[in-house]
């Protein structure tokens, strides 16, 4: 997050919308700290496989695409696992 530019508060906000963006995107149905959670994590999961590609998404606007992103993937993998 200190990569990003951005703190921990901004990092729950921004995790926050970017959890719940990817909740309505991918239509399911979790909680608000599911969709912080996952808006942090999924940031954090796109960053590095973003990094691979030599991709780097800074500020709070990178972090909020990143965490969608990241987001919308762990989703994906959890209805796989869940089938």
């Amino acid at each position: 997050m200190e990569a990003a530019g951005i703190g921990w508060i901004a990092a729950i906000i921004i995790g926050g919308i970017a959890g719940w963006l990817a909740e309505k995107f991918m239509k399911s149905n979790m909680g608000v700290f599911m969709n912080i959670l996952l808006g942090i994590v999924g940031a954090i999961v796109a960053n590095a496989i973003l990094a691979i590609f030599g991709i780097v998404l800074t500020g709070w606007l990178g972090y909020l695409i990143a965490g969608f992103v990241g987001a919308c993937i762990l989703i994906a993998i959890a209805r796989a696992f869940r089938r």
